[in-house]
């Protein structure tokens, strides 16, 4: 019997690469898009294996309907990777790409988290991971986004203390890419810059092995540590 996952937001980037993956490796997949013509566009990519679902993350209370919706579709989880995301990059700071930032990348990303953990909790098993961000470590130039997926990150973590004394075999993972060569990555003098697949193979093996945490690719664990250190004057002249 094969193994499910739902990826949220599988239409680009790494989470199309990681869902080619798992089809691959003989993994039947739930897959969400942002509307009708991506979700049909996601059937075509995967015929078979594979069920689709318009979602869109900035209406937290629609998507976890049709979260649940999709879960009760498949009928068992084995894991969750919520890969949707937006941000922006506007030195006139604009408070409507602001608030979408947020509304996606804080409530629709907490209302799809929760619903995962208690699915988990439910069926007894799951392993939910999400793609957080480098970026989060510190605040930076796009000060939603940043501040964003430092949320993710501990939300995941806060997940993870709730799952484990649950005493249930429930996994939480928290993903942080670098600059990945997608149209998220926005921004002047890119390094490091790593190719959707690639990243899509080191998530799949940390996810494979279950770990809490991974970067992506891995040397960015340097980067991390040079953030979190840094002293703040130091950081502003630098970023």
């Amino acid at each position: 019997m094969s193994r499910k996952a739902i990826i949220v937001g599988a239409t680009s980037g790494i989470a199309l690469c990681l869902a080619r993956l798992y089809i691959q490796n003989g993994w039947s997949l739930g897959l969400t898009g942002r509307n009708t013509e991506r979700c049909k566009w996601l059937e075509g990519q995967f015929p078979s294996s594979t069920v689709t679902i318009e979602m869109e993350l900035a209406d937290a209370d629609i998507a976890r309907g049709q979260f649940d919706k999709l879960a009760g579709r498949m009928e068992g989880v084995d894991l969750v990777v919520i890969a949707a995301g937006t941000g922006h990059i506007d030195p006139e700071l604009p408070w409507e790409k602001e608030l979408e930032t947020i509304a996606t990348n804080v409530d629709g990303f907490a209302a799809i988290a929760h619903a995962s953990i208690k699915l988990f909790e439910r069926q007894g098993y799951g392993h939910l991971a999400a793609i957080s961000s480098i970026a989060g470590i510190r605040g930076g130039g796009a000060p939603a986004y940043n501040a964003s997926k430092a949320f993710v990150s501990n939300y995941l973590q806060g997940l993870r203390h709730h799952a484990y004394r649950s005493g249930k075999p429930i996994f939480v993972t928290d993903i942080q890419p670098g600059f990945v060569d997608t149209p998220m990555a926005k921004g002047d003098n890119l390094f490091w810059v790593a190719i959707p697949e690639k990243a899509a193979m080191q998530i799949y093996r940390a996810l494979e092995r279950r770990k809490r945490h991974c970067y992506v690719t891995r040397r960015w664990w340097l980067i991390a540590w040079a953030l979190k250190l840094l002293p703040e004057p130091l950081y502003l002249r630098l970023s």
